[in-house]
């Protein structure tokens, strides 16, 4: 980490520990800085691929990285963590422990892996839940202001797959809003609690402007599905590569995570000679942003950037690529 980003990452955490305002330029080394962006904003051209290529230019393999800000908008109580399931009494108005767990990935998760990110030129698409966002506001507009892409996660930590339609498309509208009006950026792609969408999902998600989803495991590259006859992107997420299941879920140590992600950048690096390929990796706010995981991550993406043709790509551009490119794959089938 060079003494620049380190001194930006000190005072950054000093002012948003006090409440302070926005940290002020950028510090992402490479790519363009992008500050929030407003509801108007032009959109750049959709880069085309060149003769033959299945990415833009001479890119081989696009690597996606989730960077979720859930942190600060889990319920009190009752919520997923690695401490043993208590049934407080209602006079017990939160889960003090787990909510310091919690607290964890907003006041130094996310600090740390923005700087990583930065260190690296590496672009991500970071998931919002509503009320993270709005408990942190500075923290949400740093994501944005260096250069990342804020995506819809829920306005909270709730289940929508048993909501009825227009309780859903207040849900959906509630993600959206709140999202935008931290950030400046109307969020185009939405992430459901755990994938777990409903039968109304997709088309509500078309009629509010989303542009993708990426609650779907089956592919290895972005692909078009029909909702209500039109088309819908979809960027696969993933569960092979995310800290949540792997280190929190499965007890996975640092290394055995770098090895896994290893792995299987190798292998999507090799079929990429031949097929459009695309690499899913998560990062959860309080696993992710931890020292050690920090300092795999750091590997990792030393590792694949010395690979010629790897490009880091938010999901909303590799969305809006996919959108306009002949070679998307078209699936029969919505699942």
């Amino acid at each position: 980490m060079t003494i620049e980003i380190a001194a930006s990452r000190r005072g950054f955490l000093t002012h948003a520990g006090a409440g302070a305002g926005l940290l002020a330029a950028s510090m992402a080394l490479g790519g363009t800085a992008a500050s929030a962006a407003p509801a108007t904003q032009t959109q750049a051209p959709v880069p085309q691929p060149t003769k033959g290529g299945f990415w833009p230019g001479d890119t081989r393999l696009v690597i996606s990285v989730s960077m979720q800000f859930e942190a600060g908008g889990q319920p009190p109580k009752g919520t997923d963590s690695p401490f043993p399931k208590v049934d407080f009494p209602d006079s017990v108005p939160s889960d003090v422990t787990t909510n310091t767990w919690f607290a964890y990935g907003y006041r130094e998760g996310i600090p740390r892996m923005l700087d990583l990110w930065d260190k690296h030129g590496v672009k991500v698409t970071s998931h919002m839940i509503g009320e993270a966002a709005r408990k942190n506001p500075e923290l949400a507009r740093e994501i944005v202001k260096r250069g990342h892409e804020a995506a819809g996660h829920g306005p909270r930590w709730s289940s929508q797959y048993a909501m009825s339609q227009e309780e859903e498309r207040r849900f959906l509208t509630d993600a959206r809003s709140m999202v935008a009006e931290v950030t400046g950026q109307p969020p185009v792609g939405y992430n459901a609690n755990w994938l777990r969408r409903g039968p109304n999902t997709l088309p509500l998600l078309q009629e509010l402007g989303y542009l993708y989803h990426i609650d779907d495991l089956s592919r290895d590259e972005p692909f078009i599905e029909q909702v209500n006859g039109h088309d819908f992107v979809v960027v696969p997420y993933t569960l092979r590569n995310n800290d949540i299941v792997l280190i929190e879920g499965r007890n996975y140590t640092p290394t055995q995570f770098l090895e896994q992600v290893t792995l299987d950048f190798d292998q999507l690096y090799e079929e990429a000679g031949h097929r459009r390929r695309m690499m899913s990796i998560s990062a959860h706010d309080r696993i992710s942003g931890t020292p050690q995981m920090v300092r795999a991550w750091d590997k990792f993406l030393t590792y694949a950037r010395s690979h010629p043709g790897v490009t880091f790509m938010r999901k909303d551009e590799i969305a809006r690529f996919a959108a306009s490119s002949p070679l998307t794959v078209r699936e029969a089938e919505t699942i």
